[in-house]
């Protein structure tokens, strides 16, 4: 893989991480200014916060390994695999899909229909549970990550050595990669809630639309309410499955290094943590109409 075959691929990841840092940049700063304003948070403003923080922080680290592998390969093969550079590599990503499946468990229990008593209980007590369940995530996120730079991520090692004025290589590697995907397997946990809250949605907007159809059949703001909620974590989902799947075949090494199935994946993990902090905004009326007065600004400047 020539130089020039990486510059599409850098093209691609930085358009991602320019509009992953803008939209990331939007929900921390916009969200800051509530803080300094009232002086405190809802619940779903600091999920808000701590997502726009954790796929900032993720957008960093996933640019600065791509700018390394397209104009400094070698340096890159050569620390990569540093104890620093894997632990916020493990630990962004980590995060990431955690306070993810956080405002999926919001979602679900704010908008679903069930009257289950356990379920009304918890829906009533989300927001006085958010900052527990984002500390879980943290911490979660931390010994992922702690266990993984303990891992001796397999890797090739190249010796060269001088034979008969033949310069020759010797490539041999280090581990099996079933230790490497045995830590990163953890992140399976917060994909799995995901899918179970999609799953929910789904069920009640089904049996919300059933009692419709069953009275007056005509959808109301409830209806659409349950409408865009699943629209919204079916676009989650699917960013989130796209990432996982990216992530664990990246962590398999399995693919070779600066093939064009390498930038493949890569340009696939840097479509998550930008795509969807623009969904969330798009979602969210308030955050609109924020983002658009902050783009009429600059425009007026």
């Amino acid at each position: 893989m020539t130089f020039s075959s990486g510059i599409p691929h850098f093209i691609i990841i930085s358009a991602e991480f320019i509009t992953g840092i803008t939209v990331n940049g939007f929900l921390i700063i916009i969200n800051c200014n509530d803080l300094s304003q009232s002086r405190k948070l809802a619940p779903v403003q600091l999920l808000l916060t701590c997502i726009g923080m954790s796929r900032f922080g993720l957008q960093v680290v996933l640019m600065v390994q791509d700018l390394f592998t397209v104009f400094l390969p070698l340096y890159y093969q050569d620390t990569f695999y540093d104890a620093v550079i894997v632990l916020l590599w493990v630990f962004f990503s980590s995060t990431s899909l955690w306070f993810a499946t956080c405002l999926s468990v919001f979602y679900c229990l704010k908008i679903s229909g069930f009257t289950q008593s356990y379920f009304l209980w918890l829906k009533f007590r989300i927001s006085k549970f958010m900052p527990w369940l984002l500390l879980g995530s943290l911490l979660a996120s931390v010994s992922t990550a702690a266990v993984s730079i303990t891992v001796d991520y397999p890797k090739t090692e190249k010796y060269y050595v001088l034979r008969n004025a033949t310069l020759r290589t010797t490539t041999f590697k280090i581990q099996p990669i079933n230790e490497v995907l045995f830590v990163n397997l953890a992140l399976i946990f917060p994909l799995a809630i995901f899918v179970m809250c999609t799953f929910m949605l789904l069920v009640s907007l089904y049996k919300h639309t059933h009692r419709m159809q069953n009275g007056r059949g005509l959808r109301n703001a409830s209806t659409e309410v349950h409408l865009n909620a699943l629209r919204t974590v079916v676009t989650f989902l699917v960013l989130f499955v796209l990432y996982f799947a990216a992530f664990m075949v990246n962590a398999s090494f399995t693919i070779p290094y600066k093939s064009q199935c390498y930038f493949v994946i890569k340009d696939i993990m840097g479509v998550y943590p930008s795509g969807h902090s623009v969904i969330i905004i798009l979602s969210n009326s308030k955050l609109q109409q924020s983002f658009r007065r902050l783009l009429c600004l600059q425009k007026n400047q």
